[in-house]
């Protein structure tokens, strides 16, 4: 190689390595989230799960407000909480078509068929009651959640709507479904 070619080169390793060291800097003093990082691998993972049984400050106040044909619909049963996880996310998106926010026939739902279906994530699901349309949920811990409410438009059949919902700084989320 010529004087004048690794004359060249050297500033150029040089900005390279600077750049390389400078982006390592920037990597460490990101601030961290208080919202646990789940594994990627999308399997039953009990530490996936272990921020959501925590208490917390935040809450959910929600209420029943679809309709279907306008025909409004009504609580039917309990309304669900389950925590964001890799396993739920994959699990969601097979069950409801959508991580967001979904609302099908829980016929639908109960006919389609989930990776894993014998585990048994139960322990970390919140239930409560749904009375006159309107539920909530208190003392939970910042993340992503997914609510899950059985419904029902008159003497139609049941539907699930389901919508993800995320919990930051201990606050309480208003829902309409």
């Amino acid at each position: 190689m010529s004087i004048k070619l690794i004359s060249a080169i050297r500033p150029a390793l040089a900005l390279a390595a600077l750049a390389g060291a400078g982006s390592l800097a920037a990597c460490s003093s990101m601030p961290t989230s208080s919202v646990p990082v789940a594994t990627a691998s999308g399997a039953f993972n009990k530490a996936d799960f272990a921020w959501s049984a925590g208490a917390g400050q935040g809450g959910i106040d929600g209420k029943i407000a679809s309709s279907q044909d306008n025909v409004a619909f009504a609580c039917v049963g309990s309304v669900g909480l389950t925590p964001s996880t890799p396993f739920t996310d994959a699990r969601f998106r097979t069950l409801y078509g959508s991580t967001a926010r979904a609302q099908l026939p829980a016929d639908v739902v109960r006919a389609r068929t989930v990776s894993d279906p014998n585990e048994d994530y139960r322990e970390y699901v919140r239930s409560t009651t749904c009375e006159n349309n309107s539920f909530s949920f208190d003392g939970l811990p910042d993340g992503r959640w997914y609510v899950i409410a059985p419904v029902r438009a008159g003497s139609g059949p049941v539907t699930v709507i389901m919508q993800q919902v995320q919990i930051r700084n201990g606050r309480t989320v208003n829902l309409s479904l």
